[in-house]
């Protein structure tokens, strides 16, 4: 059987997954409803959060022709998921990349496209949405090309092939002109533009395996997905494994399996092209080498960016520690943190001696979906405020610069370039598109920490905002942001709505009504940007004299209810975020008014 591997890649909410899962059903592997996109928090938040694996044949395995195997894979469409498609671009032999017919080109599509261009991949274009009431496919596909020519693509890389899609109906037409009912144009340009992965030639070679993927299973340990470069690979062989740097070791695999549609089929042997999911390595990493020949040469390694901000994962110590969590100490808060570092390569992580560790991530989504997955497996635990990791080269500080892109409605262009400036932020570009103008900007990631809150407000929630690190550049110095004030509560018990109405006008609430607070604990923000100690537990004095009509009415604004990544966003450098199953709550560092003015006096 012929194989061809393909990654779907785009920027988020281009259509990757509801294309795919289109594949899935016309081909016949995956029935209605199932989707690529199966975790919870993928579900919920509705994108692409880990790479995932699936094989289609086409024409289908009923059709009575010989099909042609296409392995899958899916990646996350955001850039703080970056290194999951690093590590996938290595292993296919060509990428669909993925644009919407009206928004075109935006950030993580370069960075995806760069690294396909650079590992010397010929892209096929998949112009997606063209349903869309504003879609302009011919525009688009002009800025793909400006874009290819812009990222330095070969002569070879720039004839690339288009293909026009709507991905929610399942239909796929190579002309605009033509009439179609289903993705087999698409499935077609596959098969025609990619020469087969599998040969004769490869099956007799050495094993040369290359995981590119990590899984955890509870019975079968660690797994690695990979690639078959070369050889076979069987139940049961003994196979040597080799770091990038030479140094070898031996295995055995216990287990193989590779996939049919979303299924994984175990198997007892699998050829040169096809991509696996083995078991049986317990120390497998992504990048090694799996081979039979211990002489061999070990393949390229596959390198990962590094990560960008960082903060402490602490044990949480306050008032209402261990009242929500089942697992809350510093040794339960490692094993967690160990195992996740088995799957997650994005993620460095320092291990001290103490209650305290030492994150670092990709970016704020990136921490927050690993602090999320935490409390939904019951985990308490606190986190200090997210900062940009720098670094000195030749004597030089250096920090993470990020390009951002934003499309707004024209009226608040004036409002956005006047945020971002102070915070040390250039605009590069801007384009008119009717009603809504796309303006470019590059600067350091320092700037954008906690902005995309306001940038909601100033755009009256009509703005999209894309960002994508760019790479270390020097340190730009000290950064001027307006940094709002915390309401921070001097007294333990229950919030009283009559407390809170009155404390509304002084900024914005993060609790209701009935909402157990404690001394220190930070219940909103003021708009004045100064520090304020308030009472939300005071109740109405009453009087032994009082009118019908003498009580006012107590109107109160829904609070601002904090999520994780709001709280990354609003925090200030001397509160924590203390985050368990139940509960997500704002807090001073040090809890009583004494403490912190000692702390201050200390510097």
């Amino acid at each position: 059987m012929e194989i061809r591997n393909i990654a779907i890649i785009a920027h988020v909410d281009h259509g990757k997954t509801t294309l795919t899962d289109a594949m899935l059903r016309q081909t016949g592997v995956a029935k209605e409803g199932i989707s690529m996109d199966s975790n919870a928090l993928e579900l919920e938040r509705g994108i692409t959060i880990y790479s995932k694996n699936a094989a289609v044949f086409y024409p289908s395995i009923n059709s009575g022709r010989v099909p042609t195997k296409i392995n899958i894979v899916d990646t996350p469409g955001h850039a703080d998921f970056g290194s999951e498609v690093e590590r996938v671009l290595r292993s296919i032999d060509s990428v669909l990349l993925v644009v919407d017919a009206q928004e075109g080109p935006m950030p993580q599509t370069r960075f995806v496209l760069k690294k396909a261009l650079e590992l010397g991949l010929k892209p096929i274009v998949v112009v997606n949405k063209i349903d869309k009431q504003a879609a302009d496919p011919h525009r688009t596909e002009e800025q793909v090309l400006e874009l290819f020519l812009e990222l330095g693509a070969s002569e070879e890389q720039v004839n690339f092939p288009v293909v026009y899609a709507n991905g929610r109906a399942g239909i796929a037409k190579t002309n605009l002109t033509d009439e179609s009912t289903d993705l087999a144009p698409l499935f077609d340009v596959i098969i025609s533009h990619l020469s087969s992965a599998s040969s004769p030639e490869l099956v007799t070679k050495p094993l040369m395996l290359q995981p590119f993927n990590l899984g955890y299973d509870n019975f079968m340990g660690r797994l690695a997905v990979g690639r078959i470069y070369a050889g076979v690979l069987k139940t049961g062989s003994n196979v040597f494994v080799k770091k990038p740097n030479g140094e070898t070791r031996s295995g055995k695999i216990t287990k193989i399996f590779t996939f049919k549609g979303l299924e994984r089929v175990e198997t007892e042997e699998a050829g040169a092209g096809d991509i696996v999911l083995v078991a049986g390595l317990p120390n497998i990493d992504i990048g090694e080498t799996v081979t039979t020949d211990e002489e061999a040469k070990a393949l390229p390694a596959i390198a990962v960016d590094e990560p960008t901000i960082s903060l402490d994962f602490l044990v949480n110590n306050s008032p209402f520690a261990g009242l929500d969590g089942k697992y809350v100490t510093s040794r339960q808060i490692e094993e967690y943190l160990r195992r996740e570092l088995e799957v997650n390569v994005g993620l460095r992580i320092e291990f001290g001696s103490g209650e305290a560790f030492r994150v670092s991530g990709r970016g704020e989504l990136h921490i927050a979906i690993l602090l999320e997955n935490m409390r939904r497996a019951g985990y308490e635990l606190q986190v200090s405020q997210p900062q940009v990791i720098i670094r000195e080269e030749n004597g030089l500080k250096q920090e993470p610069f990020e390009e951002v892109i934003i499309d707004a409605p024209e009226k608040h262009q004036g409002a956005i370039i006047e945020r971002l400036g102070p915070r040390g932020f250039v605009l590069q570009n801007i384009a008119h598109r009717n009603p809504n103008v796309r303006m470019i900007f590059e600067g350091p990631t320092r700037g954008i920490l906690g902005y995309r809150n306001q940038f909601v407000i100033d755009t009256k929630g009509e703005g999209i905002f894309s960002s994508r690190v760019v790479g270390f550049r020097p340190y730009t110095g000290e950064i001027r942001k307006r940094i709002v004030g915390s309401m921070i509560s001097m007294a333990g018990g229950k919030a009283t709505g009559y407390s809170l109405w009155g404390l509304q006008e002084r900024g914005t609430l993060y609790i209701g009504p009935q909402t157990e607070v404690y001394e220190g604990m930070v219940i909103g923000n003021t708009s004045k940007g100064e520090e304020m100690s308030v009472n939300p537990t005071k109740g109405k004095q009453l009087t032994n004299v009082r009118a019908a009509a003498s009580d006012e009415a107590i109107n109160l604004t829904p609070p601002y209810e904090l999520t994780i990544e709001r709280g990354l966003e609003s925090m200030n450098e001397d509160e924590l975020l203390e985050i368990t199953p139940k509960n997500i709550r704002l807090r001073k560092r040090y809890l009583t008014a004494v403490e912190r003015s000692g702390a201050r006096r200390k510097g």
